[in-house]
């Protein structure tokens, strides 16, 4: 059964979202990470190996958060990028397993040459 949040905070700084669970389970997840591990079209692709590196978006904040149904939130962010339907269980993905991910997105980044710093077009 899927777990279902009882909260969703943006922080002041508009960096982070904090999600409780009705389980109790509650994680801080970054807005950087939100964004390069969105699960819109335009960063996962249309299918397999269409998924592309999002560089240069350390600095990312967080500018809307809406329902999306009863199963998920769309996140606005100051990039203007806002296409990302994030469900509860991706959600809860991220926060128990967005560590190990992000390192990842980290070492998809140093194998193309880009950087979390440097905006450049997405490869």
């Amino acid at each position: 059964m899927t777990s279902i949040p009882t909260e969703i905070r943006v922080s002041k700084d508009r960096k982070c979202l904090t999600v409780t669970f009705d389980d109790g389970a509650r994680f801080a997840l970054p807005a950087e990470m939100l964004r390069v591990l969105s699960p819109s079209a335009e960063v996962k692709g249309h299918g397999p190996g269409q998924a592309v590196t999002v560089p240069g978006k350390r600095n990312v904040g967080i500018m809307t958060v809406a329902a999306a149904g009863n199963y998920a939130i769309r996140i606005g962010f100051d990039d203007m990028h806002d296409s990302g339907i994030y469900t509860w269980t991706y959600l809860r993905e991220l926060g128990e397993d967005g560590e190990r991910m992000f390192a990842g997105y980290e070492a998809e980044l140093a194998a193309k040459g880009m950087t979390r710093d440097r905006a450049e077009r997405p490869r």
